[in-house]
């Protein structure tokens, strides 16, 4: 939890920092009919101990972004935002791939239910949103099954990320450097405060295993 929070505060704080700068306009949530769209990094490149956790932490900001087409593709539709069968569907398949690269499988399960919450958390903000201003509403319903196939597609990638960072995410360091990765992540993709906590709580057990 300290961890999270954090990760959180420094997201809110560059989200802020952000606005004061460049305006409100120009910290926006993912558009609905589409992931975010990355935007100029700082001048510069991360610092290589920031840099190692940084892929895992780009991976997770753009399965977050699938959270919008989620959300619009279910909205109206009855369909409940938590999908238990769904859930249990990605947490084995990520499991058995992190067996195969040699990876801890535990940990790349704690990892993603937080991936899984994380997408939740968007979701549910998305709906109050909707529900108070239906004019900010989807128009259009995303096919989930598409959807789904670009999660898959980045929850290998994000298996890989984890696969290959052991040492930094268990370096005691790593709290540290996974809020500053976060920050640049979010700087570059202009995350509004939903998506900052997304994000935050995405990468909860990152650190430690």
């Amino acid at each position: 939890m300290q961890v999270t929070t954090s990760i959180r505060r420094a997201l809110l704080a560059g989200t802020a920092a952000a606005v004061l700068f460049a305006g409100a306009g120009s910290a926006v949530a993912a558009p609905a009919a589409g992931a975010a769209r990355p935007v100029s990094a700082p001048v510069g490149a991360a610092p290589a101990p920031i840099g190692r956790l940084r892929p895992l932490v780009a991976l997770s900001a753009e399965r977050l972004a699938t959270a919008d087409l989620v959300a619009a593709a279910k909205w109206g539709t009855g369909s409940p935002i938590d999908d238990p069968a769904r859930e249990r569907e990605v947490l084995d398949a990520v499991a058995a791939l992190a067996r195969r690269l040699g990876a801890d499988p535990a940990a790349t399960v704690r990892i993603f239910r937080d991936q899984i919450e994380a997408s939740k958390v968007v979701q549910r903000g998305l709906y109050r949103r909707w529900t108070a201003d239906p004019a900010q509403a989807p128009t259009t319903r995303p096919d989930l099954a598409r959807i789904r196939t670009e999660i898959n597609r980045i929850n290998g990638e994000l298996v890989r990320a984890v696969a290959a960072s052991p040492r930094a995410r268990t370096a005691p360091g790593c709290a540290p450097r996974l809020a500053l990765s976060a920050l640049w992540v979010g700087h570059e993709r202009r995350l509004d405060a939903l998506h900052a906590a997304g994000l935050a709580r995405s990468l909860r057990s990152v650190c430690g295993g």
